[in-house]
């Protein structure tokens, strides 16, 4: 053999060498994609019912939403309804107390007109019955006076 062909001949054992040094990282490699591959499939087939359970579940939310909506809009309506009672509660009130005042300005007058003609008929009253005993009072006393003379 000559120098080329040992030459070849080791070159040829280098690069068995280098395939069989390299053959065992592609094979783990693989062995790696393979179970990455199967992962991803179990994430991909466990997803679609858990995505199809949460566009079930967001459905429902944005039913429950659209019945609250409606059922806002509901008291909005009763409120608006409340409102307007009330102002007319409030417009009826003011209309009262101004009654109120009217009706208390025009009985005044004349109540305490009569208050005061009952207070002149007591103080008169009195005023002539004790001229009246005073009267008597008097009588008396001439009448003793007299009788006292007399003796």
């Amino acid at each position: 053999m000559d120098a080329g062909e040992i030459a070849g001949l080791i070159a040829a054992g280098a690069f068995l060498m280098l395939v069989l040094f390299l053959a065992v990282p592609i094979l783990k490699l693989g062995r790696t994609v393979d179970a990455a591959t199967r992962a991803i499939n179990e994430v991909t087939e466990r997803t679609g019912p858990l995505l199809g359970n949460v566009n079930e579940t967001v459905e429902g939310v944005n039913t429950a939403l659209g019945q609250v909506q409606v059922s806002l809009d509901g008291v909005n309506v009763q409120l608006a309804k409340v409102d307007t009672m009330t102002s007319h509660a409030q417009n009826v009130t003011a209309s009262v107390a101004n009654l109120a005042t009217v009706v208390s300005a025009a009985a005044a007058n004349p109540l305490i007109k009569v208050a005061s003609f009952g207070y002149g008929l007591r103080k008169a009253a009195s005023a002539r019955r004790k001229a009246e005993d005073e009267r008597e009072v008097r009588a008396t006393l001439k009448q003793r006076r007299k009788a006292a003379r007399s003796r």
